[in-house]
């Protein structure tokens, strides 16, 4: 529930009354008032959220109509006194409006974004450079790469080509401040090899599309909820946002500093996932929640501009995903390893010779890009002598390489009963 403050000629008067009223909206009090020297009707209304746009639209070519919208919640207690449970607890979603109106007001200066932008560099750039997974974290509070992302799925459900052009563009110097920041500061720190927090980080998954999926849904529905219907902060949709781009930036940055092309090719692509993925779960939750090409306020929404935005983004998730599976493993060594490492188990547990105790796959970024193998660590328990070792160790080799078609390094060290 918002109120509405609606001051207006007093002929007008009979004409909001009948648009109140088609809106399921209630007209709280009607006062006599004066602006610039003539007389006004003054209305105070008590709106249920998803009536308020069509309310408006009613309203639009109503000369000297002036609204005061206020976006926070109203507790409207009404008769009987015995039931104030019900009344408080008929939480709505936000109006179309009122969600417009909130991903405008993410675009704030220029100033402040490039800086929130540029310091989530540098603390990207600390957390991967020393290893600090809490840092990391701290990165993604402060980088401000959730306003440009919402905006853009926004702009996106209503087709403004305004707002799209000017969400991707805050897009590119939000991300182009954080990769310069991160490699500016390799250089000034002569960094000269990937640190295993960036070789980890660096590794992709099949189900990496997943994350911005999920983080533009959240997105959108902080915007689109009312602020008393969820627990979750604003802040944690954000940090969520931020996941999916604020690590690949600084890893794009340091990469290209110290000559790791596989690492800032993989970061592009995540950078790519990330940026259309968002798009596409964000625009589908604003649009189940009412936010289309017209509505009340807003006259530059248009269909071709979503269907365009919307296309592309689809085409390039379509693309990335095949460029994903065309090109094992570049871009699938986080599932691959966990694929080959349970298949060892399998091959060890198999056999009644020895009992498995540990096996780890991993990729490394250690050679040129599409040179690294994946290393396969096997400890098994059992009376192996060497002559036998050296047999499993080539057994799990060749099945592994037959099974994955990727070259496989095998460390296999039996322990003694």
């Amino acid at each position: 529930m918002r109120q509405l403050t609606i001051v207006i000629p007093p002929a007008q008067t009979a004409r909001v009354r009948e648009a109140a009223a088609q809106n399921s909206i209630e007209v709280m009090a009607e006062v006599a008032a004066m602006r610039e020297g003539a007389e006004r009707a003054l209305l105070l209304c008590d709106a249920p959220n998803a009536r308020i746009e069509g309310f408006l639209s009613a309203l639009e070519d109503v000369e000297g109509l002036y609204v005061t919208y206020a976006p926070q919640g109203v507790l409207a207690l009404r008769p009987p006194a015995d039931e104030p449970e019900k009344q408080v607890t008929d939480i709505q979603p936000r109006s179309p409006l009122e969600i417009f109106l909130s991903g405008l007001q993410s675009i704030g200066s220029w100033t402040g974004f490039l800086s929130y932008a540029a310091l989530g560099g540098v603390v990207v750039w600390i957390a991967l450079f020393t290893e600090s997974v809490f840092l990391l974290v701290a990165a993604m509070l402060i980088a401000p790469f959730a306003g440009p992302a919402m905006t853009t799925a926004l702009a996106t459900a209503r087709g403004d080509l305004y707002l799209l052009k000017r969400s991707l563009m805050r897009y590119v110097a939000a991300l182009a401040t954080a990769i310069a920041v991160a490699a500016a500061l390799s250089l000034i720190f002569d960094q000269r090899i990937a640190t295993g927090l960036m070789t980890s980080v660096s590794m992709r998954s099949t189900v990496s599309v997943l994350l911005p999926l999920a983080a533009g849904a959240a997105g959108a529905l902080n915007l689109a909820q009312s602020e008393r219907s969820s627990l979750v902060s604003g802040a944690a949709t954000g940090m969520l946002v931020a996941a999916a781009l604020a690590p690949p930036a600084g890893l794009i940055g340091m990469g290209l500093v110290i000559g790791q092309m596989d690492i800032v090719y993989s970061s592009l692509w995540a950078l790519a996932i990330q940026i259309v993925g968002i798009n596409l779960s964000g625009f589908v939750v604003f649009r189940l929640y009412g936010v289309t090409n017209k509505g009340a306020r807003y006259p530059r929404g248009k269909s071709a501009v979503t269907f365009a935005a919307l296309g592309f983004s689809m085409a390039a998730v379509v693309a990335l995903l095949l460029a994903q599976f065309s090109s094992s493993p570049q871009f699938q060594q986080s599932s691959l390893a966990q694929r080959i490492t349970a298949s060892a188990q399998q091959r060890i547990e198999a056999r009644e010779d020895v009992e498995l105790v540990m096996a780890q796959a991993a990729f490394s970024r250690a050679r040129p890009l599409g040179e690294n193998p994946v290393l396969l660590t096997v400890q098994v328990e059992g009376d192996l002598t060497p002559t036998q070792e050296t047999r499993l160790a080539a057994s799990l080799q060749k099945g592994i390489e037959r099974e994955f078609g990727v070259r496989a390094l095998v460390d296999l060290t039996a322990l003694s009963r």
